[in-house]
């Protein structure tokens, strides 16, 4: 069973950057886009961006130009580099498949403070 772990979270100030890493447990993950998303409690889970296999990112307007979608085939891991943190960007992060997302992850929590 493929499994999924996201990890690189943490707590910064407004402008601070932090690098999410997203592990694959199975070599699956290098023919298949992988995607970023991040969850406000209470709310739906948001696209934020997302990496084919190829390598092509695209990213949601609210992460274009601050955040990198980037992946490392030979590692099976997925990454998010992300700058320029605003309060607004606090949730939890996840990745996964897309399309046909297989079981999430418990996430990595991001906290951006004012």
């Amino acid at each position: 069973q493929v499994h999924l772990v996201e990890s690189g979270g943490g707590s910064v100030q407004t402008g601070g950057s932090l690098r999410l890493s997203c592990a694959c447990s199975g070599n699956i993950a290098r023919n298949r886009t992988m995607a970023w998303y991040r969850q406000v409690p209470g709310k739906k889970r948001d696209w934020v961006a997302h990496i084919s296999a190829l390598g092509n990112p695209t990213y949601a307007a609210s992460a274009k130009g601050r955040f990198t979608v980037s992946r490392d085939n030979a590692k099976n891991t997925v990454y998010l580099h992300m700058s320029g943190l605003r309060p607004l960007d606090t949730a939890v992060y996840y990745c996964n498949f897309l399309p046909f997302p297989i079981s999430w992850g418990q996430g990595t929590q991001v906290t951006v403070s004012s």
